[in-house]
C-alpha cells in the first residue's frame, strides 16, 4: 500500500490529523507520536481494524493492546474505576501511565486479546490526543515497530518499519519520555505494577500504598495470556545479540574491556551501550560506542534508549555489550527494557 507520511517540523496541521481521523474511521491503521514512544493505531472499538494493528507489527494475537483516550470518563469503557486508581489519574493523566481495569463489552475481545480487561491511558502529546478526539472514541495503540525491535521514538524509524505496511504515519518530533508507559493492574487486588516506566513505583506507592511490584509477575508464562504488552514475547531487542554486564561500576568496566578486546582478536566488531562519562575508556577499533547520555540524569538515558539500541542496527556490529544502570527510579524501567533487549543474557561482576 501507499504510506501516507507527513512530518510536522514548524506546528501541527489540523488537516493532516482530520485526514488520520478519516482512516481510522474506515478502519485503516495510522503511526502518531505520544510522548513515550510512536505509537500504531486503530479504531479501539473496530475489531477488523485492531486485526490490522497486529498484521502490519507481526504481533502475536495473544497480546493485549493498550486503549488510548482523550479525556476521563471512561464510563463507556471500563466497568468501574476503584478510587486509588482514579488518584492516580488525576494525578498523572495526561502523561505515561496505563491502568488495567474490569472493560465493558464495547470494547472487543480482539482488542484485549481475549481478556475480560483493558489496559486505559491519556497520552500528553497533543497530537495524540487530538487524532483520538477527531476521531471520537479510543485509538488501539501499540508501538509502531516491527514486533520485537526497539519501539521507535522518532517519525523517521517509524517510516523505517512500517512505509507501505500502514495508511498514514504523523510525525511530531522526538518523544520526550521515549519509554513506554508505567503499567498498573487494578483489576486484581493488591494492584499490581506490570510494566515499570517514568511514572516510578515510588511515584505510585506516593497515592497507593498498596501498589505492589514483584519482576518475576512482569513475565508471563508461554502458556498464559498476558494481561499488559512486554509480558511474554521478546521485546526492544537489536539484531545482534545484547549482553548486559552487571555489578560495581569498575568491575563492569574491566569486564567489558576484557570482553571487547577479546571480541576485537577475534576480528568481531563490536557495540558498546553505556553513559557518555565512559566513553574513552571504550574508545577502540572495530567499536561502535553508542552514549545514552550522563549517568547522571536518568531522563536522559531513558529518553536515548530505544534510539540507541536501533543505532546499532545501522552498523554493522556482532555483538553488543552494554552497562547495567542503577535500578533506582526511572532505572528500574530502563533496566526492565535492557534485561527484555538481551532475553535475560547479564553477567555479574
Amino acid at each position: 500500500m501507499d504510506t501516507i507520511k507527513v512530518n510536522f517540523k514548524n506546528g501541527t496541521d489540523r488537516s493532516a490529523v482530520d485526514k488520520g481521523a478519516e482512516i481510522l474511521s474506515r478502519g485503516g491503521v495510522v503511526a502518531f507520536p505520544t510522548e513515550t514512544v510512536y505509537g500504531l493505531g486503530a479504531d479501539a472499538l473496530n475489531k477488523d481494524a485492531v486485526k490490522k494493528i497486529f498484521e502490519a507489527k507481526g504481533r502475536p494475537q495473544d497480546n493485549p493492546l493498550i486503549i488510548h483516550v482523550a479525556d476521563a470518563d471512561l464510563s463507556e469503557y471500563v466497568r468501574s474505576v476503584p478510587s486509588k486508581a482514579q488518584e492516580l489519574m488525576d494525578r498523572f493523566w495526561p502523561g505515561p501511565l496505563t491502568i488495567i481495569l474490569m472493560k465493558t463489552d464495547l470494547v472487543p475481545l480482539e482488542t484485549s486479546a481475549g481478556l475480560d480487561t483493558v489496559g486505559v491511558r491519556m497520552p500528553s502529546n497533543e497530537v495524540a490526543r487530538m487524532l483520538i478526539k477527531a476521531l471520537g472514541h479510543p485509538i488501539a495503540a501499540p508501538s509502531a515497530n516491527i514486533s520485537g525491535k526497539p519501539s521507535p521514538t522518532n517519525f523517521e524509524r517509524c517510516v523505517e518499519d512500517l512505509d507501505g505496511r500502514v495508511d498514514m504515519i504523523i510525525g511530531d518530533g522526538s518523544s520526550i519520555v521515549g519509554l513506554e508507559s508505567t503499567i498498573v493492574d487494578y483489576s486484581v487486588h493488591p494492584p499490581r505494577l506490570l510494566r515499570p516506566g517514568f511514572i516510578t513505583y515510588e511515584d505510585l506507592w506516593e497515592v497507593d500504598h498498596e501498589v505492589v511490584y514483584d519482576e518475576a509477575k512482569t513475565r508471563a508464562d508461554e502458556k498464559e495470556t498476558p494481561k499488559a504488552p512486554g509480558m511474554k514475547y521478546r521485546h526492544y531487542a537489536p539484531e545482534a545479540p545484547l549482553t548486559i554486564i552487571s555489578g560495581s561500576k569498575k568491575n563492569v568496566a574491566d569486564k567489558i574491556v576484557e570482553l571487547m578486546e577479546k571480541n576485537i582478536r577475534d576480528g568481531k566488531h563490536v557495540g558498546i551501550l553505556s553513559p557518555i562519562e565512559r566513553e574513552k575508556l571504550y574508545n577502540r577499533e572495530n567499536v561502535r560506542f553508542i552514549s545514552l547520555g550522563s549517568e547522571k540524569n536518568q531522563e536522559e538515558l531513558a529518553r536515548n534508549l530505544f534510539e540507541g539500541l536501533r543505532s546499532f542496527d545501522d552498523s554493522d556490529v556482532d555483538l553488543i555489550l552494554a552497562e547495567g544502570l542503577s535500578e533506582e527510579g526511572v532505572g528500574q524501567a530502563i533496566m526492565n527494557r535492557l534485561k527484555k533487549a538481551s532475553g535475560f543474557n547479564i553477567i555479574e561482576v
